[in-house]
């Protein structure tokens, strides 16, 4: 019977020639595919010996090297459930992981080895060992004695791969459970959809510039998947810099990136074509991209961002065409289901919705997660009777001079506002704030009131904050949307708060200026 383990699938597309460059970090270092197999092997060799059960959870949270990509396919190629953990989590966040999921390993970076040592033991954690950005620590040291050939582990399609804890900004974390199976599906369609395919039967490699953090479902399981499924090179920095991508983005082929990558790309005034020149596809996900900044980066390179739509829970769902007898790429719409994955928008009453009709997003596919780590009722709640999973999502398919089958993204469930019982989408109206003279983003949110519920605030970002007229912001929107959506104070700032992957944390700005229509009496 074939091994629905990942790394299975992943090992039987390796290139022929296993001597050729697999990785190349940015400071220059070279592995190959062979020492790529090798070295997980070893590592599996190690975690095996520590006799633990099948689906054991290693938790890891380390910088971004190759040895963290290789720790992460020696846990597949064990049997062993992998664990990513933010780098920028604290001591609180953390403990909480740990024993939520309960780790028999965690691997940490060495500067944080006393503090998660304790809180691992509290845990009824055995095994904590380390690994640093240049092959130090603990790990590569203990793996060291054993050999390098390992049988990879057979697992089920339906056996657990992956959790992935929500950032928990409505309630505590979620971890979402993915299975070797979700992680299997959704790389084989991306290799076809975007192209990779095509370009390894032309008898061409992909080289994939990766800046990606790899504790996240975008960096680990959409770009290092697809580099490793296509048997392209990875060029592999530790995080975006903006000089390190303008060098070697003349070397690459795919892109992949949060929105804040392309900002910092078109800041540099002498960005342009001649360093696309080897280009074929830019990526853009994780965070909404400005259609403004989607409109310049063709502008300025020729080349069309292709935005797509994923979630922790299901991997990749919805993209924009990489093809173009497939359809246009257009800016700040996501594009079409993937193949196999099913997408709806329902109404709240649960009625599905006509074209244009903006309603919740609800998906299914091969790609999409079993359930919560130990949520039992919570993974009951977010699926429907008839298995569809809710995003939490909200958008609307096609639109004006849009084809019925793209779907576009107004916000999310959560960030909905009612004012005085109308509904209320926050990206619409963002919509027309961000085409403002002098505007660089908005966001949108709703603020408690006394008389509305809710009343909507906007949130500016200006180049000039201390000229810009805030004022002129309500008066433009009087005329253009109705009266109630209308924000009634505009924030000016110089910038937004965002997590990690660039989304911007709009319960950070709810807590900041939650008592603007109500103040707190003393």
């Amino acid at each position: 019977m074939k091994n629905g383990n990942f790394y299975s699938l992943a090992e039987s597309r390796f290139p022929a020639d296993l001597d050729s460059t697999c990785i190349e970090t940015g400071e220059g270092a070279f592995y190959t595919w062979r020492d790529m197999h090798r070295a997980s092997g070893r590592i599996a060799n190690w975690l095996a010996s520590l006799g633990l059960e099948a689906g054991a959870r290693v938790a890891v949270q380390v910088e971004k090297s190759p040895e963290c990509l290789m720790l992460y396919l020696a846990t597949l190629r064990a049997g062993l459930v992998y664990l990513p953990l933010n780098t920028a989590y604290q001591r609180a966040e953390l403990e909480y992981f740990l024993k939520d999921a309960e780790p028999s390993v965690v691997v940490c970076t060495p500067a944080r080895f006393d503090e998660i040592r304790q809180l691992a033991s509290a845990a009824g954690c055995r095994h904590v060992e380390t690994l640093g950005e240049r092959r130090d620590g603990t790990l590569l040291a203990r793996a060291a004695p054993f050999q390098d050939a390992f049988a990879t582990a057979r697992r089920a399609a339906r056996d657990l791969a992956a959790i992935l804890y929500t950032s928990g900004t409505t309630g505590r974390s979620k971890g979402a459970m993915l299975t070797h199976g979700n992680l299997a599906s959704n790389a084989l369609t991306l290799d076809e959809f975007w192209g990779f395919k095509s370009e390894r039967d032309a008898g061409r490699r992909d080289v994939l510039l990766h800046a990606l953090p790899l504790f996240h479902v975008h960096g680990l399981f959409v770009a290092s998947h697809a580099a490793l499924l296509a048997g392209a090179k990875t060029i592999m920095l530790a995080k975006f810099d903006l000089a390190a991508a303008l060098r070697h983005l003349p070397r690459s082929t795919v892109f992949m990136g949060v929105p804040t990558y392309y900002t910092r790309l078109l800041s540099e005034p002498a960005f342009g074509r001649q360093h696309c020149r080897s280009m074929r596809l830019f990526i853009s996900g994780s965070a909404p991209l400005l259609a403004e900044t989607h409109k310049q980066f063709e502008e300025r390179t020729g080349q069309v961002i292709l935005e797509r739509y994923g979630m922790s829970e299901t991997v990749m769902l919805v993209s924009n065409p990489y093809f173009p007898e497939r359809g246009p790429r257009i800016a700040g719409t996501v594009g079409e289901p993937l193949p196999g994955v099913g997408v709806r928008l329902m109404r709240d009453d649960g009625a599905p919705c006509t074209v244009g009709e903006i309603g919740n997003v609800q998906v299914r596919g091969p790609n999409v997660f079993p359930g919560y780590w130990r949520m039992p009722e919570k993974t009951r709640e977010e699926f429907t009777s008839d298995g569809w999973f809710r995003t939490g999502d909200v958008g609307h398919f096609g639109g004006k001079g849009i084809p019925d089958h793209y779907l576009t993204l107004v916000g999310r469930s959560k960030d909905l506002i009612i004012s005085g019982g109308y509904n209320v989408y926050p990206k619409e109206i963002e919509g027309y704030i961000d085409e403002m003279p002098g505007v660089v983003e908005s966001a949108v949110i709703g603020l408690p009131h006394p008389d509305f519920g809710e009343a909507v605030a906007a949130v500016v970002v200006s180049r000039e904050p201390a000229a810009f007229d805030a004022a002129a912001v309500t008066g433009s929107l009087k005329g253009q949307i109705a009266n109630y959506k209308v924000p009634k104070r505009v924030f000016v700032v110089a910038d937004l708060p965002r997590n990690a992957m660039g989304k911007v944390q709009k319960n950070v700005l709810r807590e900041r200026y939650k008592e603007t229509f109500t103040p707190t009496r003393g």
